[in-house]
């Protein structure tokens, strides 16, 4: 590749970070809690080591893609030297949500509260991705017309290809037989979280409808997902709370109560206790609905 490692797109309408594709060979940048306003994908080429996300901690090896939404919080650690590519996209540039018919990514790739956040990237996988990335380093310094066309264009088929894989890699449900009920509670909890986390936030609600004691489902929901109840909850929460944030031009006060909250200043309040930002701040910097793709 060539000698410059960092190539960065800037949205002219307003100066801030659009597109940028940089080519790393340490970990310092991740050392440090990241919470940025943009998308963030990091293809680890070489080494391996820890990454801590939201409330969870992970193993990573080479070969490995991690996926992160804007201001979810995340830090990479490692023993020895990590080598890889980010990319990075702001919503304004592509918003996975307004191209969810097309593209799937969402809840999938990212803002996947059930799974770790990363894929395997295969060998076929890997062509595919090294060819799209040198595509998107050649267009990116090339400002002819339909630049931002064509680098859009790239990250689809990058999006796309990790999401199959990670589609792929799904692990099946856990074999069910008569001695392992743990897979049919947590399936169900996960439907009874998608259909209630409006209206029911504690962890005990959750338990009542499924008829077991809180203790119990804490027990499977920590030794499954890595997380607790509350945290899954509170995740889907704030990814639901983003979404309207960015799609549309509700109130805050408006979102709070759609998501079960009274108290506006409450719900702020929770907002920027799992998100490191104000709602309004959020807005401001991630956008609603007036992205360029």
């Amino acid at each position: 590749m060539l000698d410059q490692s960092t190539f960065t797109l800037v949205n002219p309408q307003n100066g801030n970070l659009a597109f940028k594709l940089s080519i790393f060979e340490d970990n310092c940048q991740f050392k440090e809690i990241q919470r940025v306003n943009y998308f963030s994908l990091i293809w680890i080429k070489k080494g391996n080591g820890k990454v801590k996300v939201d409330f969870s901690e992970y193993d990573f090896t080479e070969n490995q893609l991690l996926a992160f939404a804007p201001y979810q919080p995340f830090m990479l650690t490692s023993d020895e030297k990590i080598e890889g590519i980010v990319l990075n996209f702001h919503p304004e540039f592509f918003c996975i949500h307004k191209h969810q018919a097309e593209i799937a990514c969402n809840g999938i790739l990212f803002n996947n509260i059930y799974k770790p956040p990363y894929v395997s990237v295969d060998e076929h996988s890997q062509n595919i991705l090294d060819m799209v990335v040198d595509q998107m380093i050649t267009e990116i310094q090339n400002t002819e017309l339909a630049q931002y066309e064509l680098l859009v264009s790239y990250l689809k088929i990058f999006l796309i290809t990790a999401t199959r894989l990670k589609n792929q890699q799904q692990p099946e449900e856990e074999q069910i037989d008569n001695s392992n009920t743990a897979p049919f509670i947590l399936q169900n909890l996960k439907n009874y979280i998608e259909s209630n986390f409006k209206t029911k936030h504690s962890a005990s609600d959750y338990a009542d409808l499924l008829n077991i004691t809180p203790k119990a489902l804490a027990k499977i929901t920590k030794n499954h997902f890595n997380k607790t109840l509350t945290d899954l909850i509170s995740e889907r929460i704030i990814i639901e709370a983003k979404r309207e944030l960015y799609l549309t031009n509700k109130a805050v006060k408006e979102i709070a109560f759609e998501l079960g909250y009274d108290d506006e200043h409450y719900f702020s309040r929770f907002f920027k206790n799992n998100a490191e930002v104000s709602p309004q701040m959020y807005r401001d910097t991630v956008g609603f609905a007036r992205g360029m793709n």
